[in-house]
């Protein structure tokens, strides 16, 4: 479902790519420390406020959505993969394709 609703959003905003705009961004969770996160994406690691999911806090390995640092929402490593597999495409359409595993460590 969350892949679903990731893709229709993408491609509803793929017209409007060359204006700026705040995307949502999975991320792995790498350390938590009550309501702060460690989590990385692309080699890029950010603290990440877990505020918004205090009553369903995410553990170390879990996914989550990253939105101007506030984790908010946790989402399966599948739909995380689906999310960067459509933002590969956007970028490779851009020429600046994705050459790694986003969410490789």
């Amino acid at each position: 479902m969350a892949a679903a609703v990731t893709r229709r959003i993408l491609v509803s905003v793929f017209p409007l790519v060359h204006r700026p705009m705040c995307l949502t961004i999975p991320m792995r969770v790498e350390s938590v420390e009550g309501l702060m996160a460690r989590c990385q994406a692309l080699g890029v690691r950010r603290e990440v406020s877990l505020l918004y999911l205090q009553h369903d806090t995410p553990a170390v390995g879990d996914y989550v959505m990253v939105h101007l640092g506030q984790a908010t929402a946790r989402v399966s490593e599948d739909d995380a993969r689906e999310a960067w597999r459509l933002y590969g495409e956007i970028m490779a359409e851009l020429g600046s394709p994705l050459d790694d595993d986003p969410l490789a460590g």
